[in-house]
């Protein structure tokens, strides 16, 4: 669960701290938009796996180590849990990967490998790190660098060291990074229902928000109809009022009235892949200062859009937005009342992912990266208006997978 995901729970439910229970609400003529979606096929998983053993062969790296995470679904398919015991992928830069697990959760781990790969167990009383250790000799790894997924926990990079003090530690980043950064049109695609699930939901949504009601209840018809269309619920941030000025929200509790402004920031997944969208309006009559913001706002959208451009560095985005707003007086650079984030962030498996279209990005554009875009504004003690869509490049410039809002009076 990311940390937005556990913000909007905890904003939901101020004085508790946990998601209370509604009763389901009403989905009615809502189908799934993800019926004829396809998962990831082994093929592509196999792809993957023989790129990332080149780059490891190209810079005399022995083998990848990882645990689960995005990076362990992106190449075998396994979808687990961390613990104190250990699960973890070893990629050797040439032959077959090894998936070493504990005994007693092999039959569990084994549902989701999608990709030809030995499975060795170690019981409860065994040291995973050995398997591990045994698995890179095996595959005629027996000393030298070997990489560590970048998430990997210190316990068990600290394990496999002692394991084998013949090898030397390495960051992975750089290889991880070179394999996900460009998406495939599988991987496009469903992003692409991602978004429309997530679209949908919202346009269900929005006509029902009315005086009265508290974030909890709106989260609740959002993740309702989330689920009725195919999605699984990744995260929904319901910002009302006040909260709406900081972009991850308030603990402070909230309540629709006329007038108030409401933000949504919602995300769900298909097969793995993410949808990130952001709608705020008004309920009621905005104020000229309400509609300003928002139109600014979208402004900043657009100039995101038109300054992408294959090659561009990915800052450069960031810097175009920051130097319009700055125009219009908010900022400077990240000072608030303004822009307080970066313009937007890389998505796919991961909510968040490298590169970020923030200042100092030197990453250039090319074709198959996605991002979110969504340069808001936030004004401390009154409100805050985000808009975010996702986008991915071509050769022609960037490709939204949803339309941006129209107007403060059409936002869904």
């Amino acid at each position: 669960m990311n940390r937005r995901r556990l913000l909007a729970i905890a904003a939901a439910t101020p004085l508790l701290g946990a998601a209370p229970v509604f009763a389901a609400p009403p989905v009615g003529g809502l189908t799934s938009l993800a019926a004829n979606a396809k998962p990831i096929g082994k093929d592509e998983r196999e792809a993957r796996i023989a790129k990332l053993q080149r780059l490891m062969v190209e810079a005399g790296v022995g083998a990848m180590v990882m645990e689960p995470g995005s990076s362990l679904d992106y190449f075998t398919g396994v979808q687990w849990h961390r613990s104190e015991r250990t699960t973890a992928a070893v990629i050797p830069a040439r032959g077959e990967t090894v998936l070493i697990v504990a005994a007693f959760e092999e039959p569990s781990v084994r549902e989701s490998l999608r990709v030809t790969a030995q499975v060795r167990h170690w019981d409860e009383h065994e040291s995973p790190f050995v398997r591990i250790v045994q698995a890179l000799k095996d595959r005629g790894v027996v000393s030298g660098p070997i990489a560590f997924e970048q998430t990997t926990r210190l316990f068990i990079v600290d394990g496999v060291r002692d394991a084998g003090p013949a090898y030397q530690v390495v960051l992975g980043a750089k290889f991880i990074r070179a394999c996900r950064l460009i998406k495939s049109p599988a991987e496009l695609a469903l992003m692409q229902t991602a978004n429309d699930i997530t679209l949908a939901a919202l346009r269900h949504t929005y006509p029902q928000v009315k005086p009265g009601m508290k974030p909890s209840e709106i989260t609740a018809i959002m993740e309702a109809a989330t689920v009725a269309l195919g999605g699984a619920v990744e995260f929904t941030l319901t910002l009302i009022n006040e909260a709406s000025a900081y972009p991850h929200g308030s603990h402070q509790p909230q309540v629709i009235r006329e007038g108030s402004t409401v933000l949504m920031d919602v995300g769900c997944t298909v097969h793995g892949y993410q949808s990130d969208i952001t709608r705020t309006w008004v309920v009621g009559a905005p104020s000229p200062k309400q509609r300003k913001v928002w139109n600014t706002v979208k402004r900043g959208q657009e100039i995101a859009l038109e300054t992408a451009k294959v090659g561009v560095p990915v800052g450069a985005i960031d810097d175009a937005v920051r130097a319009y707003y700055e125009k219009e007086g908010w900022g400077p650079g990240y000072h608030l009342p303004g822009l307080s984030h970066r313009t937007g962030h890389g998505i796919g498996l991961d909510g968040h992912e490298d590169p970020y279209l923030v200042h100092g990005d030197p990453t250039p554009l090319a074709p198959g990266m996605c991002f979110s875009d969504e340069p808001g504004i936030y004004i401390p003690s009154e409100f805050g208006i985000r808009l975010e869509d996702c986008w991915h490049m071509t050769e022609a410039g960037p490709k939204l997978f949803t339309p941006l809002a129209r107007s403060i009076d059409q936002p869904v």
